[in-house]
């Protein structure tokens, strides 16, 4: 049991070092990035797909980075906002992490990108534990997947800067009570913001593109209570000073529920097999007709 805790000690700690370096790598060359965290099903593809298109009609360098365990379905739908998509397969790998995604964006990410948007594996387990070096940490949960989802997995939800709830043109038919899950939100997560969002009805819509620009811009990020407590932790066992934008809680390990870890504690030699694919417009058209 010691030896599997240090193990995911270790891993966690070198992605911290990682991601403190991607971190200041991405915000010297103008980008924030923002990590979109959620379970499948959520939303979270057609949400960003309206983000990215309306960010290009505006003018904005935007691009986008999709990982799934298998297939380039989300790709091919974030690709066709026009502007440069990447796909990674984890080749089963619940989760992306920050050495992973800088190998991934070099070479390959535009030099005026502005804004980049990572929607990570749709998973609201062990995305949670690692930071990609992202300006914002979003999370969303759509209306069907009940009040209590805060409740359930705290780590993802105490983590976040910002919390968006999706699909509430069917809020009503599948009686989603707003001010319970708001309530929950805040138990897990004081003061975070949480916003209303359905892509159908193009409720929110810009929400994710203006808070991710004004973060870029200097506005202030909310730091999350659970985020604040790490940092105390850690001064007092190491001495040294940690980047408040930081939003990994090296303390925590993942929800008690979640098994996965003990299994193979994410070793770091299975996350270089990721495989990358950049899909553009053009390309989809092709492969589609």
């Amino acid at each position: 049991m010691c030896r599997v805790v240090d193990l995911q000690q270790a891993v966690l700690a070198k992605n911290d070092a990682c991601a403190h370096t991607l971190r200041e790598d991405l915000a010297a060359r103008g980008t924030a990035v923002v990590n979109l965290l959620s379970s499948p099903g959520s939303g979270k593809t057609a949400l960003l797909e309206r983000e990215l298109t309306l960010a290009r009609s505006r003018g904005i360098p935007v691009a986008a980075l999709t990982a799934d365990l298998a297939t380039e379905n989300d790709a091919v739908r974030l690709a066709r906002s026009g502007v440069p998509v990447k796909q990674v397969l984890t080749d089963g790998l619940c989760h992306l992490e920050a050495e992973m995604l800088g190998g991934h964006l070099h070479g390959w990410l535009p030099a005026d990108t502005r804004l980049l948007f990572i929607e990570n594996v749709g998973n609201l387990v062990c995305p949670a534990s690692y930071d990609l070096g992202e300006t914002l940490r979003i999370v969303l949960a759509s209306v069907t997947e009940g009040e209590d989802k805060p409740l359930k997995y705290p780590t993802a939800f105490g983590l976040a800067h910002l919390v968006v709830v999706t699909k509430t043109d069917i809020a009503e038919a599948v009686s989603f009570d707003e001010a319970e899950f708001r309530a929950n939100v805040e138990r897990i997560n004081p003061g975070v913001e949480v916003v209303l969002t359905s892509a159908r009805r193009g409720e929110g819509d810009g929400v994710l593109v203006d808070r991710a620009l004004a973060a870029r811009d200097g506005a202030p990020v909310h730091i999350p209570v659970m985020t604040r407590k790490s940092h105390h932790v850690h001064d007092a066992e190491d001495g040294q000073p940690h980047n408040e934008s930081h939003t990994h809680d090296k303390g925590h390990t993942h929800d008690e529920s979640h098994t996965h870890d003990r299994e193979h504690a994410h070793a770091p030699r299975a996350h270089d097999g990721g495989h990358a694919h950049t899909t553009d417009p053009d390309t989809v058209a092709s492969s589609r007709s």
